[in-house]
């Protein structure tokens, strides 16, 4: 019997009253729900995707018949489709995702060793030159001090250890964009996401938050659920992003690639690569985490579906992706940690320089916090270079350096060998750039982030959230890195 002719009899069997047409639509109503049970139990959540897929099938059936398209334009659409079928796989999706990933970063630790180098002798004999001119002039030593091993050594640490990753690193990651392979990696996580009872399109925001977080969290517009757009705020940071990936590369590459492997040269830039890809996976592992016990706990709801129309690949603009690349983040970046390191390095060589009690003032605070910082497996330096480095995480490491010289100076970077041996020097094991890097990775976000926070979401407790609940989870990891470590005695 047909859905019409069961209507048919149902209405024939209802008394004709004043309330026929009531009773008919609680019938009708209550079919409507029990079908609608016997498909949810039957299909799950595949209903939507396979209605998705039959309206586009229908649509694609229209367009065949109405558009004549050239063989030319079927076969490229047809290499498109088979290109989707690997990219994104589940076989093949993950591993080729993790393969592009080490291969950049290879790249880019590989890379940065040499122009590194250059710039850093290039720096030194400009220092020298400096500090004649300070010389000619008879200025006093306290000024000599302040400007050429205070802000000037800040500056050098920041171009030279910074610029040669980035130029590497963000074209590169733009010609990913560009080519559009972004948007095949968040259909790829999808699944993931929903599993973490968070939205889909978290993954899109997660990918924009590698460029810059605040840009990530700005990007959270696009999650219409008030409750899985906050989920997506808050566990935004966890994906590093513009300013904490030369810290990565640095320390991954001075300790991990220098220090550890075999040799500083491309077996130590592959050792340090590999790092820096699992310390990705592990900040989307714990992104998801974060977002399924928000979900259970403070953000409790049932996760919304959605459809990800994938963009046609497209033939990269490498003029243009070059220069996007490195005016709007290489350049942008940089600058920023410029106009911060500057005045941080006169600051910062001040509380080295003025004592008090015979002890300066940046040594009391790093003793004030040492105890704190040595029970996460980092020290009473580390934790005060990520407090000074509020305003922007690419003067995290240059902060650092200054404070570990008893001078009160920068250090004068001859290469980056010099700078593994200072660490080495300070106490530092494998175990302290671990968490060195995991803390980075996951701890409070920089001023610019929280300012974003707070004006998309007005609230000044959802902002502390933010802050607090991955500061939170940056000390609980590191303090289980260094327990472990300790119980194993692999310190």
């Amino acid at each position: 019997m047909s859905e019409m002719s069961e209507y048919e009899e149902t209405y024939r069997e209802i008394p004709p009253t004043g309330v026929k047409m009531q009773i008919l639509e609680e019938r009708l109503l209550n079919k409507a729900a029990e079908k609608a049970r016997n498909i949810q139990q039957n299909w799950g959540d595949r209903i939507r995707d396979e209605i998705t897929t039959a309206i586009y099938r229908h649509a694609e059936k229209i367009s065949g018949d109405v558009v004549s398209a050239g063989k030319e334009k079927t076969s490229n659409r047809n290499k498109i489709i088979e290109i989707d079928d690997i990219v994104t796989s589940r076989a093949l999706g993950f591993p080729l995702m993790l393969f592009l990933l080490c291969f950049i970063f290879w790249l880019t630790i590989y890379g940065a060793n040499y122009p590194s180098d250059l710039l850093s002798g290039l720096f030194s004999h400009l220092e020298n030159f400096l500090s004649r001119f300070f010389s000619l002039l008879n200025s006093p030593e306290w000024l000599h001090d302040l400007i050429v091993l205070g802000i000037f050594r800040s500056l050098v640490w920041v171009v030279s250890v910074m610029l040669p990753p980035m130029a590497i690193f963000f074209p590169l990651f733009t010609l990913l964009e560009d080519l559009g392979y972004l948007p095949r990696v968040a259909f790829n996580l999808d699944k993931l996401f929903k599993l973490a009872g968070a939205h889909g399109k978290q993954a899109l925001t997660m990918a924009m938050g590698f460029g810059c977080n605040a840009a990530g969290i700005i990007s959270t517009r696009i999650i219409e659920s008030p409750r899985e757009r906050m989920i997506a705020i808050l566990t935004n940071n966890y994906v590093p992003c513009n300013g904490r990936f030369p810290l990565l590369l640095a320390v991954s590459s001075l300790l991990m690639g220098a220090g550890i492997a075999l040799s500083p040269g491309s077996l130590g830039s592959l050792s340090a690569a590999g790092l820096v890809v699992l310390l990705v996976v592990f900040s989307i592992m714990v992104s998801l985490f974060v977002s399924w016990t928000l979900s259970k706990t403070l953000l409790k709801g049932v996760p919304s579906s959605f459809t990800l129309e994938l963009p046609p690949y497209r033939k990269p603009q490498v003029l243009q992706v070059l220069i996007r690349s490195i005016f709007d983040r290489t350049i942008f970046v940089l600058f920023r940690a410029i106009i911060v390191a500057a005045p941080a390095g006169a600051i910062i060589w001040i509380a080295a320089n003025v004592s008090i009690g015979g002890e300066s003032i940046l040594h009391h605070v790093a003793a004030w916090l040492n105890p704190f910082g040595s029970a996460i497996g980092l020290d009473g330096y580390i934790l005060l270079a990520f407090i000074l480095g509020l305003p922007a995480n690419e003067i995290v490491i240059p902060i650092l350096m200054m404070s570990y010289l008893s001078t009160g100076t920068m250090l004068e970077i001859s290469s980056l060998n010099a700078v593994k041996e200072l660490l080495i020097e300070q106490g530092w094991t494998w175990v302290t750039a671990l968490n060195m890097m995991l803390f980075s990775l996951l701890h409070f976000p920089c001023g610019t982030t929280l300012l974003t926070i707070f004006k998309e979401t007005g609230s000044y407790k959802w902002t502390a959230a933010a802050a607090l609940i991955t500061t939170f989870t940056a000390v609980l990891i590191c303090f289980l890195v260094y327990r472990c470590a300790m119980l194993m005695n692999v310190l």
